[in-house]
């Protein structure tokens, strides 16, 4: 049977990530799945269906599905779908292992509270992969206004529930490092648009001033990347995406990340920033009444950094570019002081 490839983006071609020609050759790619002990258990057989390219950061990370057959005993097969992640300076077997650690600490694919990540599968070590189950969903970008209040009341659980697990975090992220960041990101802008300087400058000097001030936080690991496609909903399940920036620092801040993305989308699709204000509001209040009244200020802080880094953002991708003033405009209301 020809197994078909789809790789529109050339990936195979990236040198920083030489494992990928491996990856997406059929003959290669079965006989390496063969071998991972969690498909080969029980003497079963991987027949490959098909390869896709899915997600592509050039020189940086790529994500491959593979369709397979998996035959487990004579009249026993399984169709299922994998998605191999191949990271530049990786082997695949730390994302595996963080993956491993929160499926066994109460976010695997039965857990009564319906927060899930997806099955962690194992490792190709020959294209320093790490393997996991592709789960179904919608994105929760696709549903802030049916899911309202009650969605936001359960994303913001599900952040809680990361911020509570206790797995072990090998990196520290402090305000000092997000501030770094949004430094750099806006300095870019700056030097890209030089009519926006002054602007961009004071925007700066506004988040600097609030982030400055934000109290001590109470540190546990946190995602640090989440936003709405990193969570999917299938029914009552919610599935929860991409650990890979798993660290330890301020819960507020996956809070308030959330949130930037949600008003960041509402502006740019809706032309008006409250668009999901009542899913947004379901949020806050919930991610506050597990947490404590007084990190509503952190999240809203967190908030706003995140809104100043989308104006970075929206210069990055072409379908957004017309948006960087709008967004721009929105974080100088919210911060006084940056004054237009």
């Amino acid at each position: 049977m020809s197994v078909l490839v789809l790789d529109s983006l050339g990936v195979a071609r990236d040198d920083a990530l030489p494992t990928l020609r491996g990856a997406l050759d059929p003959a290669k790619a079965e006989a390496a799945l063969g071998l991972v002990p969690r498909l080969a258990a029980q003497g079963g057989a991987v027949r490959l269906r098909s390869i896709r390219v899915t997600r592509y950061k050039p020189g940086q990370r790529c994500l491959v599905e593979y369709d397979i057959l998996l035959s487990r005993s004579p009249g026993r097969e399984e169709e299922l779908t994998l998605i191999g992640k191949v990271r530049a300076r990786h082997g695949g077997g730390s994302s595996d292992r963080l993956q491993r650690a929160f499926w066994e600490a109460g976010f695997h694919a039965a857990s009564s509270d319906g927060i899930s990540v997806p099955e962690p599968m194992g490792t190709v070590p020959a294209f320093r992969m790490s393997l996991q189950r592709k789960v179904a969903g919608q994105p929760a970008s696709h549903l802030f206004e049916s899911g309202g209040a009650s969605l936001g009341a359960r994303i913001a659980e599900t952040a809680h529930k990361v911020h509570g697990a206790g797995v072990p975090a090998g990196k520290r992220h402090a305000m000092a490092d997000e501030l770094a960041i949004l430094r750099d990101r806006l300095h870019d802008v700056a030097r890209e648009h030089p009519r926006l300087s002054a602007r961009i400058a004071a925007l700066l000097v506004g988040c600097e001033r609030i982030g400055t001030a934000l109290r001590p936080p109470v540190s546990s690991g946190i995602h640090r990347d989440f936003y709405s496609d990193q969570v999917l909903l299938d029914g009552d399940r919610l599935w929860l995406l991409d650990l890979d920036l798993y660290c330890k620092g301020d819960p507020a801040l996956d809070a308030g990340n959330f949130l930037g993305h949600v008003t960041e989308q509402a502006l740019r699709t809706r032309g008006t920033p409250d668009a999901f204000v009542l899913f947004e509001r379901g949020f806050e209040d919930r991610f506050v009444s597990l947490t404590g009244e007084s990190e509503r200020t952190a999240v809203r802080v967190y908030r706003v950094l995140t809104l100043a880094r989308h104006v970075y953002l929206t210069t990055r991708f072409p379908e957004r570019r017309a948006h960087t003033e709008e967004v721009l405009a929105l974080c100088e209301d919210l911060l006084p002081g940056a004054a237009r």
